[in-house]
């Protein structure tokens, strides 16, 4: 296995058009999950590390985990810090050996979005490393809200993407063209000539965020028209959730209960880790 950067692994995926699952993690078991799926479908993967959950997960103590796990495996792996608004986020990344950044300027009016984006993109390409932004609002909130909802007044603006990615020189772009984080109050509706016509503008890798909910038929769609990343968490979150509630729906008062409901959490996990894998075209698509 190796740690590779962003760009290394999309330039393989756009090439070959299938897409790399970017999967969160919370915790060590999330980790261990994604992994076990990865390594039983030879697949690469980026684990993302959000901002948002750092009160879950300490990059200081999950990173060495990621990097002994790196030894044992034998598929690429990205390391990306997922919404990365603050420069102190960015920094400790970068310090701790991230192989890249998702900077979120979305809070920012354009311009200032072209400007700090290229600041961090020049932090990011001194050190090697890969930068992915987003542009446009996508709804919902990738902390952890139960609902999300797509505004079309707020999708990626073509023009826009074209000026963005030119002006800040970033390795990957995520759009907003339907998707949301979150669970979807109902089936999303994609705009796929959107899409299409981003795709043709941006003249790079793309990226969809809010994969939970997204059917496999529009998945594999979208990948057709250029996504070669696509986040996904809601779904893992909503399996671990089920799975805890099934164990203890029949759980006794053994001393190793928790440890045994955390095996089923994470091999649950692993299992939905797996299907969208599936979905997106990247299995058996491991480095050996």
């Amino acid at each position: 296995m190796a740690l590779v950067t962003l760009k290394t692994m999309l330039d393989k995926v756009y090439q070959k058009r299938y897409a790399a699952g970017a999967f969160n993690v919370i915790n060590l078991n999330f980790l261990e999950a994604i992994i076990l799926a990865a390594r039983h479908t030879a697949s690469p993967v980026v684990l993302n590390i959000a901002e948002v959950h750092f009160p879950f997960v300490t990059m200081e103590y999950i990173v060495p985990a990621v990097r002994e796990i790196i030894k044992r495996g034998r598929f690429d792996v990205v390391l990306n810090l997922d919404h990365g608004k603050t420069i102190d986020a960015i920094e400790r990344a970068l310090a701790n050996g991230f192989t890249s950044i998702m900077f979120d300027g979305l809070h920012l009016d354009f311009d200032e979005n072209i400007h700090q984006t290229c600041e961090v993109a020049r932090m990011c390409h001194f050190w090697n490393i890969s930068i992915e932004a987003e542009l446009g609002a996508i709804g919902g909130a990738e902390g952890g809200g139960l609902v999300g909802a797509a505004d079309s007044a707020k999708y990626t603006d073509v023009g826009q993407a074209k000026t963005f990615v030119e002006q800040t020189g970033i390795d990957a772009l995520a759009v907003v063209i339907g998707n949301s984080h979150g669970r979807y109050k109902c089936q999303p509706d994609l705009d796929f000539e959107r899409l299409r016509a981003i795709r043709d503008a941006a003249g790079i890798p793309l990226v969809l965020h809010g994969g939970s909910g997204i059917s496999a038929d529009d998945f594999r769609k979208a990948i057709s028209l250029g996504i070669a990343k696509i986040n996904f968490l809601t779904g893992m979150s909503e399996a671990a959730m089920q799975a805890a509630a099934s164990y203890m729906s029949t759980a006794g008062e053994r001393y190793n209960d928790y440890s045994l409901m955390l095996n089923q959490v994470k091999d649950r996990v692993a299992e939905v880790v797996a299907e969208q894998i599936e979905i997106f075209g990247s299995r058996g698509q491991a480095a050996f």
